[in-house]
């Protein structure tokens, strides 16, 4: 009997996939951090004799190279790939044997020009398909991420990709897509957990809708997306070697302050709003509670010195594998303890926080700015009047157009917001964030 276990990286939105006939396993799209599949297969008592690649990734670094190589497994990655390393090529039906399964290749373009699927057959077990950023649960992988010169084309090829899946797999055959669980590879999120090429033919747009039309929704629905995307498949490209995940070295008060001084992204990953009580004057606030990773990403300038600060050496060890899933290998220096600590007995800044219901009290009363840092997207739908709209991607480069006096900043639930209220308090602006859901500015009387 065939087992397929999924291992999910929440934080990116992404699963990976471990399947395997109580012998050997075949593995597809390893996130980077490879000794959690490792475990996954010692536990499961199982040996990885195969790693499989659905596509060079834009949204993680993987680790399908450093696994293939730690257990000596033969890694497949599309032939039409030009990649710097030796692996096994791949292409459309081809047929591998991996113990009593066998996986098929299936050419499925529209994520990536040379994205594949595997199609999974055991004898007594269902057929199943991984289809990494092609046919996701309600929806398919977005197809603008290299560049708009390919959008529209790579739209098309999404299309012909999830018909023809669904035109040569039984209707009974478990669908495990790498994206749609949050990442930002997928054109839309769903919150289904699981389903099969039979749910997927009666509800996703790419299977009831004509491609016209789905192809037009597809593409007005896409929105902004990590800036850390494009140095993704270069890197996939060129053949990462497992992460250094040992603890960073120790900066102590004066470094910290020096770091800052010189400009340098020193990171306090504590909640916000233990951040917001209290913090070292210039440091940002990522929290670990969030996606650090894609926030972080998004936001440093790429090779910026990174320093971060936590309250335990496990949050500091769990902030370094999220960042090593997005190729931050190994930051500056690090600091585990309080804001006191890392002061030095230098006065903490901090700042309050509300709710849109304060918000709504207080523009009764006086003139204050309101800044939302949402996406377009989420603007466009709803916004407060007389708000300024600055993306959170963009505030660092735009700070000069916020006008001056009190920013009251907000986002969809307060953690982008926190992200952007540390950026403003430290240059020096007053500032509050707001810590609510969006959805209670309606029932404040906001919008």
């Amino acid at each position: 009997m065939i087992e397929i276990v999924s291992l999910e990286t929440a934080t990116l939105g992404d699963r990976s996939y471990l399947a395997h006939d109580g012998s050997v396993a075949a593995v597809i799209d390893p996130q980077r951090d490879i000794d959690r599949m490792q475990r996954l297969a010692a536990d499961l008592g199982v040996r990885v004799t195969h790693v499989f690649e659905t596509h060079l990734h834009n949204d993680y670094v993987t680790g399908g190279l450093a696994l293939a190589a730690e257990a000596g497994a033969e890694y497949h990655v599309n032939a039409a790939d030009a990649v710097a390393f030796d692996r096994v090529p791949v292409k459309d039906g081809l047929e591998i044997a991996v113990g009593d399964m066998t996986v098929r290749a299936l050419a499925t373009p529209g994520h990536t020009h040379t994205h594949l699927s595997y199609v999974l057959h055991a004898e007594g077990s269902d057929t199943a398909v991984f289809t990494g950023g092609s046919l996701l649960y309600g929806s398919t992988g977005r197809p603008d991420l290299l560049g708009p010169e390919h959008t529209g084309t790579l739209a098309r090829a999404q299309y012909a990709s999830a018909h023809r899946l669904a035109d040569v797999l039984p209707e009974s055959t478990v669908i495990y897509p790498t994206h749609g669980f949050g990442s930002f590879c997928s054109a839309t999120q769903s919150r289904a957990t699981s389903s099969t090429i039979g749910r997927e033919k009666l509800a996703n747009p790419v299977l009831t809708e004509t491609e016209e039309r789905y192809v037009a929704e597809l593409l007005a629905g896409l929105d902004a997306y990590p800036a850390y995307y494009a140095r993704m498949a270069p890197a996939n490209a060129a053949g990462p070697q497992a992460p250094d995940l040992s603890a960073p070295r120790r900066a102590d008060a004066r470094e910290i302050r020096r770091r800052i001084a010189d400009g340098e992204w020193v990171v306090d990953l504590r909640t916000r709003k233990a951040f917001a009580a209290g913090h070292v004057a210039g440091t940002l606030n990522i929290g670990l509670d969030g996606q650090l990773a894609t926030y972080l990403g998004w936001l440093i300038p790429w090779g910026t010195p990174l320093t971060l600060l936590a309250e335990t050496p496990a949050e500091l060890a769990a902030a370094q594998r999220e960042l090593v899933r997005i190729g931050i290998d190994r930051p500056a220096a690090a600091n585990v303890g309080t804001p006191e600590e890392w002061s030095d007995g230098s006065p903490l800044r901090a700042y309050p926080t509300a709710t849109f219901a304060d918000l709504a009290a207080v523009l009764h009363h006086r003139h204050v700015h309101v800044l939302d840092v949402r996406r377009d997207l989420e603007w466009t739908a709803s916004h407060l009047p007389g708000a300024l709209h600055i993306p959170l991607a963009e505030l660092a480069d735009r700070l000069d157009e916020l006008p001056d006096g009190e920013v009251w900043v907000h986002c969809a639930a307060g953690y982008r917001a926190a992200i952007a209220a540390s950026l403003l308090d430290a240059v020096g602006r007053p500032v509050v964030a707001v810590d609510d859901d969006f959805s209670n500015a309606a029932a404040s009387g906001l919008v």
